[in-house]
């Protein structure tokens, strides 16, 4: 058996429905195994909800130490950020709305690990804005506040990104990094001709359209 089945299965649920409201025979359901498989795979339906998260931060720590490493200049490190959150959470937007929402349906051994994990990935922007605005590149009003907006911007994507809307995934992330530019007031222009994107993939969680079509997840307006 693919376990990334029954991650598919739990993702599309846990984001219709939550994680709290979510049975372990509707997952086996939907999986189309028994109960008895899911807790010889993943142990419990708490421990499966741990391993989607998991893997939604790791991809986004990786890609952030990514960007973090590609240059010294705060600027494009910003750039590599921005863009690599919009593209893995465009990609994978289901995962990425179950691991910001139900983390709280997780213990407090599990929860306390993937809250670190997450702390961890956000306190790269928070470090890049902060040395942006002590070197005199970028010009804040506030630090920690522009750090929440920007990942705020950047999350949203995933309640309205579609790989069939009129705009492309690529053009979707220099807009998110323009803006970016503007809100600590640098100049696009200044990042001109580096290189700071990556082709995000998708993860092994994110459902198809067996799971989403069924319920019109990700069926927003084409923007």
């Amino acid at each position: 058996m693919d376990p990334s089945g029954v991650q598919q299965a739990a993702v599309s649920l846990f984001a219709r429905r939550g994680f709290a409201a979510t049975g372990i025979r509707e997952l086996g359901a939907e999986a189309g195994i028994t109960s008895a498989t899911i807790y010889h795979y993943f142990g419990n339906k708490e421990s499966l909800l741990a391993s989607i998260i998991n893997e939604c931060l790791l991809e986004l720590a990786e890609a952030g130490v990514r960007a973090m490493r590609r240059s010294a200049d705060p600027a494009v490190q910003l750039a590599g950020l921005v863009g690599s959150h919009v593209g893995i959470t465009a990609v994978n937007p289901l995962t990425c709305r179950v691991a910001e929402y139900e983390m709280r349906g997780l213990t407090e051994v599990n929860r306390v690990e993937m809250q670190k994990m997450r702390d961890e990935y956000e306190s790269m922007f928070g470090q890049v804005l902060e040395r942006g605005q002590r070197f005199g590149a970028f010009d804040l009003l506030d630090v920690g506040l522009s750090r929440l907006a920007i990942l705020e911007m950047c999350t949203g994507v995933a309640h309205w990104y579609r790989p069939d809307g009129r705009v492309q995934l690529v053009e979707v992330q220099n807009f998110f990094v323009n803006v970016a530019c503007r809100m600590v007031s640098i100049n696009r222009d200044e990042i001109a001709g580096v290189e700071f994107l990556e082709t995000p993939r998708r993860l092994s969680s994110e459902p198809d359209s067996r799971f989403t079509d069924v319920w019109g997840i990700g069926t927003v307006a084409r923007r």
